[in-house]
């Protein structure tokens, strides 16, 4: 199916999903959405062993999935390699990945710091000042 000819002058006017109705995902495409407690990137990899699947972290800010083949007289089924910056403030001995029905999920947890409470009967009666701002 050929698509016609535009006008370049209608891309600016019609929005590209009006133009192009069709939805089209790439192949190496993987889903991230994040909550308040973690980032979940997810894969769709058919036909994928999970033994030929590799997840790892680098120099820890990137996070990186690929497939290799499980011995070496053969090549995976299929090729794929991703390479995403991690955001900060995660927890990098958190991170859990599952493959399940030619699915791949990655979890990666926020770091949470473990706030403090300072009572307010604990404060001294007067503040010793040590030095002023100049």
């Amino acid at each position: 199916m050929e698509l016609p000819a535009l006008n370049p002058s209608l891309q600016y006017l019609y929005p590209t999903h009006l133009l192009f109705p069709y939805h089209f995902i790439p192949e190496n495409y993987v889903h991230w959405t994040e909550t308040p407690e973690s980032h979940i990137f997810s894969a769709d990899l058919p036909g994928v062993r999970k033994e030929e699947i590799k997840v790892e972290v680098e120099d820890s800010r990137y996070l990186i999935i690929r497939t290799e083949a499980v011995d070496e007289s053969s090549e995976p089924a299929k090729s794929f390699m991703r390479k995403f910056r991690l955001p900060g403030m995660i927890d990098l001995d958190g991170i859990s990945a599952g493959y399940e029905d030619g699915v791949l999920t990655i979890t990666v947890p926020r770091f949470r710091r473990n706030g403090f409470y300072i009572d307010p009967a604990d404060k001294p009666e007067q503040l010793e000042v040590v030095a002023r701002a100049a």
